[in-house]
């Protein structure tokens, strides 16, 4: 390989150099295949999830009528209670799924939202916009906004999510105790995407405050405003069949058949994106030492969930390194994609395998803040950190 040249920094005595390969060498060395739709495929993953759905929900609503049947015939307080807790568990198995489920929903839109779902640039269009406000994100609005994140992706003055708090910025809450970082932790994954749609939180702090993925007239969409008022429309006709379908079934079923799933949905969608950006091995970058190649190996693979990552998550967290590289490249590709990534790209491929809520916490716990000087950024854990 040619020796690296170009701007170089040390972080814990490891030198961070330029990469020494090309996007056209990786692509080179890659099968044709990997970038071909196979839309037989690509259909029959979103006919699973869509059974998978119906599924989980005419399974939990036929349990819970025959137990409640029995309850009611029982005579015995411990047998009920019995009944209950079987119940509680029950339901507490199907909300677990299903938020799987409907985020695999919600994924299989971010494959919409860069149109290698499907061939067709327009099925793409309308499926995003479908599956997307299902889960009551806004398609045009998102799409927009994430096509822009991985256009400068790892960049701090522009990329649009999880841009990194500088040492001024995060001032005196380093020295929360660990009991208010978890209660930060639990609203971040609460309430943290409905947010970053809402105030474009964790974007670049340079934005107008009223710049949100709603408003079509917020800078970034002066392109796209038609579109973001098609995505706002959707919401509103998501919110009218909500609303129908709370009268028609009873708001208590719609809330634990839909609402808990969907907000789930909002949890899964916070981790895995901070996730895949925080890391105290991922550096971020100040304009003159980003570029493009760069900015797109500024994320790491993760063992998200094991198994459940892959089946129901369609492997978004596992191969997420290949996806910044070749965004358009189909999803169903990510593991041969980027087993001939690591053989061209060496070190500069980073993966880790621990637990993923221990990754959470140990990540919350220890990327803080960069410093406010310097061109290429890791994260600090501690004010004394120099």
């Amino acid at each position: 390989m040619p020796a690296r040249t170009g701007n170089c920094t040390e972080h814990d005595g490891r030198k961070v150099l330029p990469p020494s390969w090309s996007l056209d060498e990786v692509k080179s060395r890659m099968p044709k295949e990997v970038f071909e739709h196979r839309p037989a495929r690509a259909l029959a993953v979103l006919a699973r999830h869509i059974s998978l759905a119906i599924l989980f929900g005419s399974a939990v609503v036929i349990a819970t009528s025959l137990v409640a049947a029995e309850i009611r015939k029982l005579e015995s307080d411990m047998a009920r209670v019995l009944c209950r807790v079987f119940l509680a568990i029950l339901w507490s198995l199907y909300c677990w799924f299903q938020g799987l489920v409907f985020t695999g929903i919600w994924v299989i839109g971010h494959e919409c939202a860069h149109e290698s779902f499907l061939p067709s640039k327009v099925a793409c269009q309308v499926l995003g916009l479908l599956t997307h406000s299902f889960s009551w994100t806004p398609h045009f609005g998102w799409k927009h906004v994430h096509n822009l994140h991985h256009r400068y992706h790892g960049l701090m003055e522009d990329d649009q999510h999880w841009i990194p708090r500088t040492r001024a910025q995060i001032g005196e809450s380093l020295q929360d105790t660990p009991i208010v970082n978890l209660a930060r932790l639990i609203v971040q994954q609460a309430i943290g995407f409905p947010l970053y749609l809402l105030f474009h939180v964790t974007g670049p702090r340079h934005y107008p405050w009223w710049t949100n993925h709603f408003n079509p007239f917020s800078f970034f969409y002066h392109d796209h405003r038609i579109s973001v008022i098609i995505s706002d429309i959707s919401l509103v006709l998501v919110a009218y069949l909500t609303r129908r379908a709370s009268d028609v079934f009873g708001v208590g079923n719609i809330v634990f058949l839909y609402a808990i799933p969907c907000l789930i949905v909002s949890h899964w969608v916070t981790m895995i994106v901070y996730l895949h950006h925080t890391d105290i091995r991922v550096p971020h970058y100040r304009r003159p030492a980003w570029n493009y190649v760069r900015g797109a190996l500024a994320t790491i693979d993760r063992d998200f969930l094991g198994w459940q990552g892959r089946f129901f998550l369609h492997d978004i967290a596992h191969f997420h390194v290949v996806h910044h590289i070749f965004p358009r490249m189909p999803f169903y590709h990510g593991e041969i994609a980027t087993k001939y990534l690591k053989a061209v790209i060496g070190s500069d491929y980073q993966m880790v395998s621990t637990p993923v809520f221990k990754d959470l916490w140990e990540t919350y716990s220890t990327c803080l803040f960069v410093e406010d000087n310097g061109d290429i950024l890791f994260y600090k854990r501690n004010i004394k950190d120099l």
